[in-house]
């Protein structure tokens, strides 16, 4: 008895200084981002990336984000996009709806276009190529993958890989990009009082009002089996009650923003440990190739869609783009772009791959024997 409260007490203790651990963290990368702000864009989001790289590849921390604190933050940002979620701006989105429709099905097309050379070439099976190379939906495909018989630790890589790149080069390209003046804020993008942690004036009611809806909306995510019910559960929730209750007023601002955006970006940055890239290094010049071949596409795509429905370029690249929902949704909020468009765009899109992928998965599968059996025929 003894010997097991000791173990209880260490356990308890190894936990205690683990969260706490991740706190420190969690604060020195929101003062980094805080500091980099008037230099960097989206340096809450793009600096504890980096810095997450950094600390897993020299194996200065070798564990992950915690799981409570990983989707604590993603429900807390499924709040914030649901208060762009007004009705005035899903009206205004529904517009451009058959566009974005076509380029989710254009960008499909194109990265399963270059999952089947990736297969070939070096030989990789259809499940894996096809897996790592789907543009959206990271997390969901990634815990799909052995249930597809895929190696889940090469689409891991490829799908974070592509991640990292789009969250390390967004910011950036979007700030060139915009280059017809200073973006027009959103109302949400005010400046805040120091203090504050949510928009309203009200703060007591507005954090309870968060945490209710974000704790509500991820319960009712898990049990209506939405993809990422994190952060799509919360984001749906707070759109609803938009055509009701002044859902502005509970939306994440100040330190909690970002912190939230800090841990977005810690979450992508250490998933690139040491030992996952040295076990697929040979494979890393290929799978970065194809990488940026399916982000070029994108921004053509993006180009086509900006002169289709007249939106800033800019606005159309983050819709386009196919990097993480969470890490695109952040860039979109820091660099005041049109919110409602990019997050009705990539959700569709991360929808649309949830529910294909095990269908796509089983047709290559069912084909792949065929195919096979036919060059066994010729040879």
């Amino acid at each position: 008895m003894r010997h097991l409260r000791r173990a209880a007490v260490r356990a308890f203790s190894a936990s205690r200084w683990r969260w706490a651990t991740w706190l420190a963290v969690t604060v020195v990368g929101c003062a980094a981002g805080e500091a980099a702000e008037p230099v960097v864009p989206a340096a809450h989001l793009l600096v504890p990336l980096i810095a997450g790289v950094a600390a897993a590849g020299t194996g200065l921390v070798t564990a992950q984000v915690p799981r409570r604190i990983n989707r604590s933050s993603q429900a807390v940002l499924g709040v914030l996009m649901g208060s762009y979620l007004s009705p005035l701006a899903l009206h205004q989105a529904a517009g451009a709806m058959l566009p974005l429709v076509a380029v989710t099905a254009a960008t499909i097309v194109l990265s399963l276009g270059v999952a089947a050379g990736l297969s070939r070439v070096i030989r990789m099976d259809g499940a894996t190529a096809t897996l790592g190379m789907l543009p959206g939906g990271s997390a969901a495909v990634v815990s799909c993958a052995e249930d597809l018989n895929a190696d889940s630790r090469t689409v891991a890589l490829m799908q974070y890989m592509r991640v990292a790149s789009v969250a390390m080069t967004a910011p950036i390209l979007v700030q060139w990009l915009v280059t017809s003046g200073a973006p027009v804020p959103h109302p949400l993008a005010a400046a805040p009082a120091p203090w504050h942690l949510v928009t309203g004036a009200d703060q007591d009611t507005g954090l309870v009002l968060l945490a209710v809806v974000a704790l509500g909306g991820a319960w009712l995510g898990r049990r209506i089996r939405l993809p990422s019910p994190a952060l799509f559960g919360p984001m749906l929730a707070t759109a609803a009650l938009s055509f009701s209750l002044p859902v502005h007023s509970m939306a994440p601002t100040g330190i909690l923003r970002g912190a939230m955006f800090t841990i977005v970006g810690l979450d992508v940055g250490l998933r690139f440990n040491r030992s996952t890239v040295a076990r697929l290094g040979r494979l890393l010049p290929l799978i970065m190739a194809c990488t940026l071949a399916v982000c070029a596409a994108c921004a053509a795509l993006a180009w086509l869609l900006s002169g289709l429905i007249h939106i800033p370029l800019s606005d159309a690249y983050l819709a386009t783009t196919p990097g993480g929902i969470n890490a695109v949704l952040a860039i979109a909020v820091t660099t005041h772009a049109n919110v409602s468009l990019i997050s009705s765009a990539q959700s569709l899109r991360l929808l649309a791959m949830v529910v294909l992928a095990p269908l796509l998965i089983r047709l290559i599968t069912a084909l792949r024997p065929q195919r096979m059996r036919d060059d066994q025929q010729v040879e």
